[in-house]
């Protein structure tokens, strides 16, 4: 009995054993890595050159194609807690008119901002609204707000416009200029380059042997 339960205990050992070493094999053989270029296009997100990471493109150029329609809609997802209209009352959340420019935790007809909202200076601009509403835990840890935020960056955009547009009028920032086209200085050196090698027609010859051969000849 004895050495048939020892048998089959390790027979079942022997089969996790084995088990473990073909997922640890498997696991380094098919791990994940992110794509060197994604297989979609997200609105606002440019990819940059290093390892096809994601650069976010400034909120003064995604502003400047903001569509304040999509702004609305996409503010559906903030109305359960929040309203927008002039005089409205606060909720879960405080009342958004002309938010745009106030001053960070404060105002709202008292509402109750958290600590971490209150202890933080300066108004809100359109830089600081878009990090809040990319991921409010992270811009302001400790934040009473439970919504995890918007991961696109022109949906971010559309909603700031159309906040924007509601009490706050702020003028938007200008987009950064784009970057000039370089100069086709390499072209151009290259050119001289290659008139500086060919001697103009009646020009004499500065190799030596050209010249004492054209001597013999009474050139």
């Amino acid at each position: 009995m004895d050495n048939r339960f020892n048998t089959i205990a390790g027979w079942a050992l022997a089969g996790g054993i084995a088990a473990l070493g073909l997922s640890i094999v498997s696991g380094m053989y098919f791990h994940a890595e992110r794509p060197e270029h994604m297989g979609y296009v997200i609105e606002g997100v440019e990819e940059s050159a290093d390892a096809g990471s994601a650069v976010v493109a400034p909120i003064a150029t995604r502003l400047a194609s903001a569509d304040l329609a999509k702004g609305e809609a996409s503010f559906k997802k903030c109305a359960s807690c929040h309203s927008i209209a002039s005089g409205g009352p606060n909720g879960v959340g405080p009342n958004l008119y002309a938010t745009l420019g106030e001053e960070i935790g404060h105002g709202k007809g008292g509402f109750g901002f958290s600590d971490v909202l209150k202890g933080m200076s300066g108004n809100w601009d359109f830089d600081k609204m878009d990090a809040w509403l990319a991921n409010p835990r992270k811009f302001a840890p400790g934040t009473k707000m439970t919504f995890a935020g918007l991961p696109d960056a022109q949906e971010r955009a559309n909603v700031i416009a159309y906040l924007n547009s509601q009490g706050s009028n702020l003028p938007l920032p200008a987009a950064p200029a784009a970057a000039p086209a370089e100069p086709a200085g390499d072209h151009a050196a290259g050119g001289n380059l290659a008139n500086e090698a060919t001697p103009a027609a009646g020009t004499p010859s500065k190799d030596p042997a050209a010249a004492a051969q054209a001597e013999k000849k009474g050139v």
